[in-house]
């Protein structure tokens, strides 16, 4: 972090520190008493069950210089303000506005799927370039973004921020604490639509990064989606578009001749074109498992040439680039040859239907059965029942061999499969994620492949660590998970 005073800190949010030594230095901001280290702000939020400023006082004790409050704690050094959230997007902004003075360059990632994929892979290639900073995780809200900015250091050339949102006005409010340059837009799609009111109300919230960004900045569009690309229309800034189905309308990044290897890893050639110059082209081999990882690809490098970088540099990167966030498309293949494929961490009908594609690629490359685990998508609103009913009908579409529906809306999906053509007796509709792992488990066989996914309330993270460590023991448990003890609100926002 650029370090900042206590006494500093006070300035700027025009309160006064109760306690301590207003020279002492912050050099880390948290929302987590747990992660304190000496020199951290610790930021005292309410959560759910438990107050944050409920841990003021272990948290000083842990070596924090000072805890932003909505109250006094004595005798704990206190800067008290009328809304910590509120304050915490102020230190944020203001760290990011040091940065920017030394030559700090920032890019906001927005859309309704793979915002983090393509943060891990865009960080990983400006690292090439310099020091980066990029969250950790999917830290993408407003108790996430500006904790993701404050960790930036006075020679940090580049701030990947990924820009979530529950509704209109959120990816504005982001923005204006990190001021994003280059600005990705990678799709609209029905996450949280229920929330949001309609596809219409999403893209209308997405494009608020694209109207923030300046006149000499870059938004990075995805023209294969006719909502993105209508976001031109709302930006002063040029406009860079990339694509998976051939050359966009002028300058642009785009993939073409696709081909994969036995687990689901795509090559592809990556081309670029800008103003009237003549297109040059790069061979990329990607790391990472399913064809929608050369979408996030593409758009991660559209950005990393807006900054400058050579193409060169992009598809070599691009090409040594891992999986740096859990429980995304995480594959292991197995000693008796079962590949199973870890993607619980969040769930929407678009992400569904990638990642039923990927299953479905892996089984025909590697001849065997494919397995679905399904948990429930949330937050769909009116249109849950006809979203899990058309998943069902796609996997019969798909010719997946077995259906296992874990949730609320189990029975809705594996109807559905049976009456597009999934075997009735190679389902299970359940609410036991104990009950789901045995089912697959005792019905895979060497060669096959299995999935696993569902929105995060349900973590089927767990069935998917089981079904990856215990091959061949029908038995097998699920791991043994300590109750989470929810101490602060959390800085994580899958929208």
């Amino acid at each position: 972090m650029i370090e900042l005073s206590t006494g500093r800190l006070a300035g700027l949010l025009g309160t006064r520190l109760t306690a301590g030594d207003p020279a002492a230095l912050v050099t880390s901001v948290v929302t987590d008493s747990r992660q304190v280290q000496p020199g951290s702000l610790f930021v005292a939020l309410p959560g759910s069950r438990v107050d944050g400023h409920e841990h003021v006082l272990p948290a000083v004790a842990a070596g924090a210089v000072a805890a932003l409050t909505s109250r006094n704690v004595p005798p704990a050094p206190c800067l008290p303000v009328d809304d910590p959230l509120t304050a915490l997007g102020r230190v944020g902004r203001f760290v990011v506005g040091l940065g920017a003075a030394a030559g700090l360059q920032v890019v906001g990632i927005t859309g309704s799927q793979g915002k983090t994929s393509t943060k891990d892979l865009l960080a990983q290639v400006l690292e090439q370039a310099g020091p980066t900073v990029a969250a950790v995780g999917n830290l993408n809200n407003e108790i996430g973004v500006p904790l993701t900015a404050c960790r930036i250091t006075g020679t940090t050339r580049y701030l990947v921020a990924e820009l979530g949102a529950r509704g209109v006005g959120h990816i504005a409010y982001l923005c204006d604490v990190v001021a994003p340059r280059v600005g990705v837009v990678l799709n609209v799609g029905s996450a949280h639509v229920g929330e949001f009111g309609g596809r219409a109300a999403i893209a209308r919230a997405k494009g608020e990064l694209v109207e923030a960004l300046p006149a000499d900045g870059c938004a990075v569009l995805n023209a294969d989606d006719p909502l993105v690309w209508a976001m031109r229309e709302r930006t002063a800034a040029p406009v860079l578009a990339f694509s998976l189905t051939g050359a966009p309308d002028g300058p642009g990044l785009w993939a073409e001749d696709l081909r994969a290897d036995r687990l689901g890893r795509h090559s592809f050639t990556l081309h670029h074109r800008s103003g009237d110059t003549a297109p040059s082209a790069v061979e990329v081999e990607l790391q990472l498992t399913g064809r929608h990882q050369v979408a996030n690809a593409v758009a991660a490098a559209a950005a990393a040439s807006a900054l400058g970088l050579p193409l060169d540099l992009v598809g070599s990167a691009l090409s040594q680039a891992g999986s740096r966030s859990r429980w995304r498309m995480e594959l292991t293949e197995r000693p008796d040859g079962v590949v199973v494929v870890n993607d619980a961490y969040n769930a929407n009908p678009e992400s569904m239907r990638a990642a039923v594609a990927t299953l479905v690629e892996l089984g025909r490359a590697g001849g065997g059965r494919t397995w679905a685990v399904l948990g429930d998508m949330l937050e769909l609103g009116e249109a849950t029942a006809e979203e899990h009913a058309a998943l069902g009908r796609l996997l019969g579409e798909q010719r997946v061999s077995g259906v296992v529906a874990v949730g609320e809306h189990a029975a809705g999906l594996v109807a559905a499969a049976v009456a597009a053509g999934v075997d009735p007796t190679a389902t299970l509709v359940t609410t036991d994620k104990q009950q789901a792992l045995e089912r697959v488990q005792e019905a895979l066989r060497p060669g096959d492949a299995v999935l696993v996914k569902a929105s995060r309330g349900l973590a089927l993270d767990t069935v998917a660590e089981a079904l990856a460590s215990a091959p061949g023991r029908p038995g097998a448990a699920l791991p043994s998970v300590p109750a989470a003890e929810e101490l602060h609100r959390t800085a994580e926002d899958p929208a």
